[in-house]
């Protein structure tokens, strides 16, 4: 355990199941991140009151039969791809199909990536300050076949989820081991609740430039419109499964109940939300993007000249903002 005036630094291991928890004192915040499952940060409250969504009560359920939660990380590719394999510098790169570590949607495309369940991160560091509670976390891509058969660039990725003054960030560092420039298509799926209201009584703010049109299989044509959301809007009666693109830097996407608010900032590097709302489920999904839903494909089609590379050798680091208030 870890602390100082302000903040503290636990770890709350038990069983097999590694979790690091950072409390805010001061702001009554804390917050529980399940390393041995995703690293992810399963549980964040404020006052007592959850600002993520879990379906489960008893977090050795998502041990034993891991699902979307929380703020699952996706990498290396985020959300969709068109075909078992991607494009990037005129190579193709098919995936491989003797290795059963390829999560599909409903259509049967490779979703998500590889690593959302993983068990393969290692604390590097927990600490406290006068300033913040923090926890790193890195996963060595290249040490593993199983990764590197499927996107053969040598990476490491480390994670920082920082608690100051009430607000979490989450932190990314993607570090590129190749001799040659890495394609960069990562993102985050938090599961986002508000629990003052039901859920057509929650307003949304969704301040993008552009939706990105979608075929039936929820993967982008390459084609753009307006945002059509402009302003507050009440999610009574809506689903939402959109890809939004022009999400400049400082963007704020919002839920809002009677009085609680959770909000998510984009750092620039994040140019693009994936927004999920579906029917009768009481949760929202706001998803920090490097790029659209099959982006290096789309790239390779002379679609989408937007997406991101990490030079040989290079550092790609970027952070995305929760915060909370009426909790």
């Amino acid at each position: 355990m870890l602390q100082a005036a302000r903040y503290g630094a636990e770890d709350n291991t038990v069983g097999g199941i590694q979790i690091v928890k950072l409390i805010d004192h001061d702001n009554k915040t804390e917050v529980s991140v399940l390393v041995s499952v995703g690293n992810n940060a399963f549980d964040m409250k404020v006052n007592g009151k959850p600002v993520f969504w879990s379906p489960y009560a008893d977090i050795k359920d998502q041990k034993a039969k891991p699902t979307m939660l929380g703020n699952p990380f996706l990498a290396p590719w985020a959300n969709r791809l068109d075909h078992d394999g991607f494009k990037f510098d005129g190579k193709e790169y098919p995936l491989n199909k003797s290795y059963s570590n390829i999560r599909r949607d409903g259509n049967g495309l490779p979703i998500h990536g590889l690593i959302t369940y993983t068990d393969r991160w290692e604390v590097k560091e927990a600490r406290v300050s006068g300033e913040a509670a923090w926890v790193t976390s890195r996963i060595d891509m290249w040490k593993y076949p199983d990764i590197m058969a499927h996107f053969p660039f040598a990476h490491s990725i480390e994670m920082t989820y920082r608690l100051s003054n009430g607000a979490l960030e989450v932190e990314t560092a993607v570090f590129n081991h190749s001799n040659v420039r890495m394609p960069l298509s990562i993102a985050y799926h938090p599961y986002f609740q508000v629990t003052d209201a039901p859920r057509d009584e929650w307003t949304v703010r969704l301040p993008a430039a552009s939706r990105v049109e979608l075929t039936s299989k929820l993967v982008p044509s390459g084609e753009k419109k307006p945002n059509p959301y402009t302003g507050a809007v009440s999610l009574k009666g809506m689903v939402l499964d959109d890809v939004f693109d022009g999400v400049n830097g400082d963007r704020e996407f919002s839920v809002t109940g009677k009085t609680q608010k959770v909000s998510v900032v984009y750092g620039p590097k994040y140019p693009v939300s994936v927004v999920y709302a579906p029917a009768g489920r009481p949760f929202i999904c706001f998803e920090p993007m490097t790029g659209v839903t099959n982006a290096f494909n789309l790239n390779a089609e002379g679609k989408y000249p937007e997406l991101q590379t990490v030079p040989a050798g290079g550092v790609w680091r970027e952070s995305f903002w929760i915060k909370t208030s009426g909790f």
